[in-house]
């Protein structure tokens, strides 16, 4: 599985660092090339010699030291990179990180990089239940961070409680994991849909939802990572583009069904995460609309289904939708499933905490037309995103390739 990776291992300074000779013997034996990068407090605890046996390649650990690699260093790693695993990632570096600090090889590493990163949390119990720390985490899990453990048990100090990094075998399974869900939509064309439409009443003002787009925009990443070609059709979001994602930009309902349809007979998958107008105004004003004190009436005109269109003239696509409710949320998503023709539908009350519009967080039921039912408790809109490809690699036929 790990065959021909390029896996970064960046090691910091904290007791756990004695397990990062394991977990690079681990991940070479697999198949993976290692490059590791230490900070200097890592070296006190371990020395890089041994990190270098074991790896088979040169160690990492300044920025001003002679590059092994022909140019500037920390560009050259970032570069490389298939994946980046922090073990152990203290609490002084998952500040760095969340910061976006750069004063030494790793961070500057971790600021240049555009591979994934996956992080392994290790210090006291009572650091990590900080505050700071936990917010730190928050804000790397919202920039796509991922995290294994941390694992509970008896920590160097002799506290005992969560704050143990994961144990060599567990981190290294969750890599290979990593790269099998990689492989997942290989050479698998999927267009995902987000954000909110937006239509017209005058050049100044405009309908439109609540929606952020973050649940759509964490799908195309994941998409984009099970190894799909993705094309993302986008009602306006302040979002930053999921690295590898083709944007299609477009404003209203409208747009976004000629968006759609010109792909749908390429995709073998589709994925409606938008949220799009039901209607738009039948004339929108040519210039702005002035205040009169005087009720003002609006002509609404709907807006083509793009779902349910698609759902009658799909032909080997697989068809996902969403529906977001407010009450009776099962009997309305599966009234929707069967009217819309769809192979898999998510469904969420906006209403439930850390489920609405904007959250970086959701809790879903996945249905499929043969009666099945998928509840999920809360989940990140990443980790949603990642048990979502996963059922849709499952309905694909001849999903494994070689």
């Amino acid at each position: 599985m790990l065959t021909g990776k390029k896996i970064m291992v960046g090691v910091a300074g904290g007791i756990a660092a004695y397990k990062a000779a394991e977990i690079v013997s681990r991940l070479v034996k697999l198949g993976a090339e290692v490059h590791v990068i230490m900070t200097k407090a890592a070296t006190e605890f371990i020395t890089p010699l041994t990190l270098r046996t074991l790896s088979g390649t040169p160690v990492h650990t300044g920025l001003f030291g002679e590059p092994s690699l022909g140019k500037v260093e920390h560009i050259a790693l970032a570069e490389m990179a298939d994946l980046v695993l922090v073990a152990p990632a203290t609490a002084d570096l998952l500040a760095k990180m969340a910061c976006g600090l750069a004063d030494d090889l790793l961070s500057s590493m971790l600021l240049a990089t555009s591979a994934p990163i996956v992080v392994a949390p290790a210090m006291n119990h009572r650091m990590y239940h900080h505050p700071a720390t936990q917010a730190n985490l928050a804000v790397l899990t919202q920039r796509g961070v991922r995290t294994i453990g941390p694992a509970t048990g008896v920590q160097a100090c002799g506290a005992a409680g969560d704050g143990r990094m994961s144990e060599p075998a567990d981190i290294a399974a969750v890599v290979e994991d990593f790269f099998r869900q990689r492989q997942q939509l290989s050479g698998r064309r999927v267009v995902v849909t987000a954000g909110g439409t937006q239509e017209a009443i005058d050049p100044v003002r405009y309908l439109t939802n609540r929606s952020s787009g973050r649940m759509g925009y964490a799908i195309a990443q994941a998409c984009r990572e099970a190894g799909a070609q993705v094309i993302l059709v986008s009602a306006p979001t302040s979002l930053p583009v999921p690295p590898g994602v083709e944007v299609l930009p477009v404003t209203t309902a409208l747009e976004m069904y000629e968006a759609v349809l010109a792909h749908f007979d390429a995709a073998d998958v589709v994925i409606k995460a938008a949220a799009v107008a039901d209607y738009r105004p039948a004339s929108p004003a040519v210039q702005k609309i002035k205040k009169s004190g005087a009720n003002l009436t609006l002509e609404l005109v709907p807006n083509p289904d793009i779902l349910a269109e698609l759902g009658r003239c799909k032909t080997r696509q697989i068809l996902v939708g969403f529906a977001a409710e407010t009450e009776n949320l099962l009997m309305h998503a599966q009234e929707k499933m069967r009217r819309k023709n769809v192979d898999l539908l998510v469904a969420n009350d906006v209403t439930r905490p850390g489920a609405g519009f904007g959250a970086q967080t959701n809790i879903v039921s996945f249905l499929f037309p043969d009666g099945r039912r998928k509840d999920y408790p809360l989940l990140t809109k990443d980790e949603v995103a990642r048990e979502l490809v996963a059922e849709i690699a499952a309905l694909l036929p001849n999903n494994l390739k070689e």
